[in-house]
């Protein structure tokens, strides 16, 4: 049924997917697709769609997925596993969420050890809780507690990710985003490499008045004069005319914000995952929900009567055929086969540790061992 609305004189139709099930990403190996079906909803125009949010949440190109994790381990055991029985769980392939928490490929530590990548980007963006890196070219790593990973795999690595539960008399909450960005046809193969961006470099925009305060983490992307850090050199993301944009929003309950208008043709997703209500242009989001909206204006957003939090994903589309299975992101088929056959022969480089998911010791701080012998300590 057709309404009118006293702002914009019409309203527009538009697609909303509801989910049969939880989507399950082993983010390692496979991606399950889950049942869905389709109904039409009578929406404003600056709202194109909205979902629901899962495990996984769908994206617009150039993202290709996000997934959040969160979990509320124990504390952790001599191992940095958790100190809690493993009993009736499904060891090496633990999705469900049983007593809060989950294994994922992990056998005595939680996470995900060595697998591969190739074409693509992942973003780590770890809100807390601690990641511990280990990779095909002798790299490694720990970071958490606000700390950014910005992997490039290009031609092709394997990497390992763990989540060490490194707090022995309490409990070990983590929460993160992990993030996939494809790569265009022309830097599927470049050399893989990876970039920190740690808490302390990630520029943060403050707004306030009398609604409320708003902070946002921009972890790329730019707000006014305020830059994030560079992204890798090879990203979609690092040439600015792309207009890709990480942002981590926190709103006062009550709080009132502008979302600044990006350049035209740019995709633009709002990921409510904290509070109870949300409000774009007068419309709510419920908690929980995601909404795909235009970008070529200035757009209103307000918080409920709980503080919200909001992540942002933008970009300019790069519009050509993704084809992925699994870990692989390519352009063809063909280019899916011969990825699996390079892996097959030369492992992206083997494997130079003596475990498959390998933890740092548990007083290990903070810090990032380049493959090219730059140390980044932040202990």
């Amino acid at each position: 049924m057709e309404k009118k609305n006293s702002r914009r004189g019409f309203l527009k139709k538009a697609t909303v997917v509801t989910s049969g099930s939880v989507l399950a990403a082993t983010a390692a190996f496979t991606l399950k697709s889950e049942n869905k079906t389709e109904k039409n909803i009578e929406l404003m125009p600056v709202i194109k769609s909205i979902k629901p949010l899962g495990f996984q949440w769908e994206t617009q190109d150039p993202f290709l997925f996000c997934v959040h994790h969160e979990d509320a381990y124990p504390k952790g055991n001599e191992n940095q596993g958790p100190s809690a029985s493993l009993a009736g769980r499904n060891i090496g392939q633990d999705f469900l969420l049983k007593d809060g928490w989950r294994m994922y490929h992990g056998d005595k530590v939680p996470g995900f050890p060595g697998h591969p990548h190739r074409g693509f980007e992942t973003i780590t963006v770890v809100r807390e809780g601690m990641v511990d890196h280990t990779d095909s070219m002798g790299a490694s790593g720990r970071y958490g507690d606000g700390d950014v990973q910005w992997m490039t795999s290009g031609k092709g690595v394997q990497h390992a990710e763990m989540f060490p539960l490194v707090k022995e008399t309490e409990d070990n909450p983590m929460e993160l985003f992990q993030i996939w960005l494809n790569l265009p046809k022309k830097n599927k193969f470049v050399e893989p490499h990876f970039k920190m961006l740690w808490a302390e470099s990630i520029p943060v925009f403050e707004h306030s008045d009398e609604f409320g305060k708003v902070k946002v983490e921009v972890i790329a992307g730019q707000i006014g004069d305020l830059k994030a850090p560079s992204p890798p050199p090879n990203s979609w993301a690092s040439p600015s005319e792309n207009d890709v944009a990480v942002w981590n929003i926190k709103m006062d309950e009550g709080a009132k914000w502008t979302l600044p208008k990006a350049k035209s043709g740019v995709n633009r997703t709002v990921y409510f995952y904290k509070g109870d209500e949300l409000k774009i242009e007068g419309e709510t989001l419920a908690h929980y929900h995601s909404a795909d909206v235009e970008s070529e204006n200035d757009i209103t957003i307000e918080s409920g009567s709980e503080e919200c939090h909001i992540l942002i994903l933008q970009g300019k589309p790069i519009n050509e055929p993704v084809v992925q299975h699994g870990p692989f992101v390519m352009n063809t088929k063909e280019e899916i086969r011969q990825a699996f056959v390079d892996y097959q022969n030369t492992q992206f480089g083997g494997w130079p540790w003596k475990e498959s998911g390998p933890v740092h010791p548990r007083e290990k701080g903070r810090f990032a061992a380049h493959a090219d012998g730059t140390i980044e300590d932040k202990s």
